[in-house]
């Protein structure tokens, strides 16, 4: 039986359920590393990490280097003498830092590897259409979500849930993944497998204004898969032309229609309290959206001060 003496690393809310549940399993964590405050909001003030907060609450030791690689923070991370290291959605790791533990360092990633490596790999998921996604356990390497397999764990996709609730279900099944590999690790009874490099490898890339415009020449399976992917965050956005306004539109939720029509794609059709768009194979219908200036609605209940002309149309 090994005597575990933890350093926890990672930053959102997806990584305090794991530090939770190490905590309340009883394992030592000797300290946390976690991005450095930042100003946030119209006021500008600095805004504490999840993780940090809730490490603050639990009386644990806090480190927020802006460089890995500085000398006081190698210094301040060896002083904490820890034998292992649990990294959940943080930053790549320089090789001084991930070698550093008697038992290395593992990461929890939220797809079942090698499929979704990199940084958006929830949302890709559910973009993709996939029906099933996960979470896995590995030893960190030199590269990207690489590194030796410890374990893995299967998590079923809603047909109509969105990013936001696969978060949540992937955060808990993440956090029970995580307790188990230290178990493992504490027992010594540890099995590793090389990640076996698929032919048709799926990437998540980094989410960022250009790709998360929705393009409405996409199939309407294919359009509907990306706005659920995309919410509550960051969401799939679009040009409104409306009238002689040209806004940027952002969507929450939508629902989808099959249906021929012969519009042009694109057309807005309003009926009652009912706003779709036109697509190659039928129509998204508007539930949720937001336009600059308002906040976030429901459609009927911006129809009520919103007015769309007859030849309003997306971009």
């Amino acid at each position: 039986m090994k005597d575990l003496r933890i350093v926890f690393m990672g930053t959102p809310d997806f990584a305090v359920q794991t530090l939770r549940s190490t905590v309340e399993a009883g394992y030592e964590v000797v300290g946390v590393v976690t991005a450095p405050d930042n100003p946030a909001g119209r006021g500008r003030k600095l805004q504490e990490s999840a993780v940090k907060k809730y490490a603050v609450e639990k009386g644990l030791e806090v480190l927020q280097p802006s460089n890995l690689k500085s000398e006081v923070f190698l210094a301040e991370l060896k002083k904490l003498q820890a034998n292992l290291q649990v990294v959940v959605a943080f930053r790549m790791l320089p090789e001084v830092v991930w070698r550093m533990p008697e038992f290395g360092t593992f990461n929890l990633h939220a797809s079942l590897l090698p499929q979704y490596r990199g940084a958006a790999p929830i949302n890709w998921a559910v973009i993709n259409g996939e029906i099933e996604t996960g979470v896995s356990t590995f030893f960190i390497d030199e590269k990207i979500d690489t590194g030796e397999m410890i374990f893995q764990e299967k998590v079923q996709i809603d047909p109509k849930e969105n990013v936001g609730s696969l978060h949540d279900k992937l955060m808990y099944t993440g956090a029970k993944l995580v307790v188990k590999t230290l178990e493992s690790i504490e027992n010594g009874d540890i099995k590793t497998t090389s990640q076996k490099e698929e032919k048709d490898l799926k990437t998540a890339y980094k989410l960022t204004r250009d790709n998360t415009r929705i393009n409405w020449q996409d199939s309407l399976d294919n359009i509907y898969n990306f706005i659920r992917g995309l919410s509550p965050y960051p969401t799939a956005w679009t040009q409104l032309i409306n009238g002689n306004e040209e806004v940027m539109m952002k969507i929450y939720a939508a629902e989808k229609e099959a249906e021929p029509h012969k519009l042009e794609t694109g057309t807005i059709v309003t009926e009652e309290k009912e706003v779709k768009v036109a697509v190659q194979d039928g129509f998204i219908i508007l539930q949720e959206i937001q336009l600059p200036g308002k906040r976030k609605m429901p459609v009927k209940d911006l129809l009520n001060g919103y007015k769309f002309f007859p030849d309003a149309k997306v971009r």
